[in-house]
């Protein structure tokens, strides 16, 4: 029996027979692992590899992650550089060591 006929015969039950709240907790039950499928199904991830793909696409995100945190990192470290070759070049020129050169 699939889930769609399930769900169809606990809602037949539940107007003959009243609703419980057995009944009701079971249409719940099978109205949201219906749902579930019908995501699964839409998302393309209703077969057998979809846990495989899933787990491939967890590593590509933790990978961008990683690069984006590595880039960001690189891109400061430069900024340090650049302020502190500054600041040095402005500490020789106020000694004067641009004479020295001459």
């Amino acid at each position: 029996m699939t889930n769609d006929d399930m769900l169809a015969s606990l809602m037949v039950q539940a107007a003959k027979e009243g609703s419980t709240l057995t009944t009701l907790r079971a249409i719940v039950e099978e109205a949201s692992d219906l749902g579930a499928e019908r995501v699964l199904h839409r998302l393309g991830l209703a077969d057998e590899r979809a846990h495989h793909d899933i787990g491939e696409l967890r590593e590509l995100l933790r990978a961008w992650r990683d690069a984006k945190t590595s880039a960001s990192r690189a891109v400061v470290e430069w900024i340090v550089r650049g302020v502190l070759a500054l600041l040095l070049i402005g500490i020789a020129v106020r000694l004067g060591a641009a004479e020295l050169l001459r």
